[in-house]
């Protein structure tokens, strides 16, 4: 029996070897970061990076049990802890706009740690991941979802080198892309990116993507997310915002995506 206590990466290289070893040991996920408790440890992802991209390499094996301790919150520096809310704000869009509106009320006392605040949504992230994983383990379909925000996301990690920006700072700014995209396309309107995008600011989250590359920015990302384990033949498939708590997986013109990147990243 292995235990995986600690983050996602952790909790990702253990799943991972546990699926591997004898052909698969039994494991227990005891996640220790606000992000690994609402997202990663839930699930059976295991995965470890590759340079080409993120979780290239990896399993769908299920943990015995996850045991999430919330006193290991208080341990987080602030960081990690506003990374792990971009995962709790992911929920909000792509499946209830209920926890959505929760967020806008509560986000103060979230970053202030208040146990009551962080109790509610781990449970209800929890609740949201394990409904859509019970009915799409192993991403044929409805899972993908969970991978709004990501596809941008991802792309930033792998570009700027795994590690300087977080996962959830990634997320976060790829959630504004992703929304802007969806803007662009006619499915939500200015207000709701907006309201994102505001929320998203308020949790101690970047809302603008950084540069890759100074010469052709744009190419860059759309050169890195078309590696992503979500692009078929070449074509990225990207998680938008089919109306609010509605996620819908689409393509897109290279020419819309490039210029939503050129809005949305620093200049």
């Amino acid at each position: 029996m292995l235990y995986a206590l600690g983050g996602g990466v952790i909790g990702d290289m253990t799943g991972f070897a546990a699926a591997c070893y004898m052909r698969g040991v039994p494991f227990v996920q005891v996640p220790t970061t606000l992000l690994a408790q609402v997202d990663s440890s839930v699930g059976g992802k295991t995965a470890i990076n590759h340079p080409l991209g993120k979780n290239m390499i990896g399993a769908f094996y299920q943990p015995q049990l996850v045991v999430c301790d919330l006193d290991t919150l208080n341990t987080l520096p602030a960081r990690e802890l506003a990374a792990g809310l971009a995962e709790v704000i992911k929920y909000g869009p792509i499946a209830d706009m209920e926890l959505f509106a929760w967020l806008e009320a509560h986000m103060d006392a979230l970053v202030a740690r208040e146990r009551g605040a962080l109790a509610h949504v781990v449970k209800r992230s929890c609740e949201i991941k394990a409904a859509v994983v019970g009915a799409d383990e192993r991403e044929a379909g409805l899972r993908a979802i969970l991978n709004f925000g990501h596809t941008f996301g991802h792309a930033i990690e792998a570009g700027m080198g795994y590690g300087v920006w977080l996962h959830g700072e990634g997320v976060a700014a790829g959630m504004v892309m992703a929304a802007h995209l969806s803007q662009r396309l006619g499915l939500v309107d200015g207000s709701f990116v907006e309201r994102l995008t505001r929320l998203i600011e308020r949790a101690g989250l970047p809302t603008r993507g950084p540069v890759l590359d100074a010469q052709d920015n744009a190419g860059r990302y759309l050169e890195l997310m078309r590696v992503d384990k979500k692009a078929e033949g070449g074509e990225i498939r990207f998680v938008l915002i089919d109306g609010p708590g509605k996620a819908v997986m689409r393509s897109a013109p290279d020419a819309l995506v490039r210029e939503v990147i050129d809005q949305c990243c620093a200049s």
